[in-house]
């Protein structure tokens, strides 16, 4: 596909496969094109790698952090349980919605918790709502460990950011989704491999083995799930799709 964009036409030529289609510059649909690209792009570019959150890196785009929030506030969960903690930054992201809320902790689990992340975290004024578990994630003795510390009838969600292989994502999901409450999530990030398949970064075989592909199986048996995007909660536009690194990735538990 070539994108070309005239600033001064104001259009943007979509041509594809012997085909060519003029788009009005400032339409939704030239937005979502451009939006898509600029996905891809941006995280050539380590974009991602910017942002913190209260002093701890953070490695998602802004949107992406925002739409959390959003489901967060509305679950209002009592355990948030992240697989992959890194520098921990979405850690203390959810600790800090819990703590703003008055209610919920997280439990970060990781294959390898670094000690420059481990002694950070532990300084940090928001560790007291966080539970650090290392060890493989998908291994029966960690998901037993984190499911341990789950009381009966809390409200839970789960979200997905470790290895991001198929395999192990979809470990993960048949590991963790009985945690899971109605109206809740697991939540299968960084889908988003698949688009980036072709970047100079990219692997050519993230265009099938990714999040997504996991997320989409598991959901094709376990009817109990769907994956839906969540309903934006303010909405004065005409655009409907997310701009994320997580398609595909919401799994709401339906019943």
């Amino acid at each position: 596909m070539k994108l070309i964009i005239d600033t001064e036409c104001k259009t943007l030529v979509k041509e594809e496969n012997g085909e060519s289609v003029a788009l009005d510059l400032y339409s939704k649909e030239s937005f979502e094109l451009i939006s898509h690209q600029w996905l891809k792009v941006g995280w050539n570019a380590k974009y991602p790698y910017v942002f913190s959150w209260m002093g701890r890196p953070i490695i998602q785009i802004p949107e992406d952090i925002i739409r959390i929030q959003e489901v967060i506030y509305r679950v209002k969960p009592d355990v948030i349980i992240e697989c992959g903690v890194a520098h921990g930054g979405a850690l203390i992201l959810y600790a800090s919605l819990c703590k703003a809320m008055g209610k919920g902790r997280v439990i970060g689990v990781d294959i390898e918790i670094r000690p420059h992340n481990r002694k950070a975290l532990e300084a940090h004024e928001l560790f007291p709502l966080i539970t650090l578990i290392e060890g493989d994630s998908s291994a029966p003795e960690i998901v037993n460990q984190v499911k341990s510390l789950v009381r009966p009838g809390e409200t839970v969600m789960v979200l997905l950011d470790s290895k991001h292989t198929k395999e192990h994502v979809l470990g993960e999901l048949n590991a963790y989704h009985d945690l899971i409450t109605p109206g809740s999530y697991i939540v299968a990030m960084d889908g988003s491999m698949r688009d980036l398949y072709d970047v100079p970064r990219g692997k050519a075989e993230w265009i099938w083995d990714n999040p997504a592909e996991a997320a989409i199986e598991f959901a094709s048996v376990h009817p109990e799930f769907v994956i839906e995007q969540p309903a934006w909660p303010f909405n004065e536009s005409d655009l409907t799709e997310a701009i994320t690194h997580w398609p595909d990735a919401w799994l709401r538990r339906v019943r």
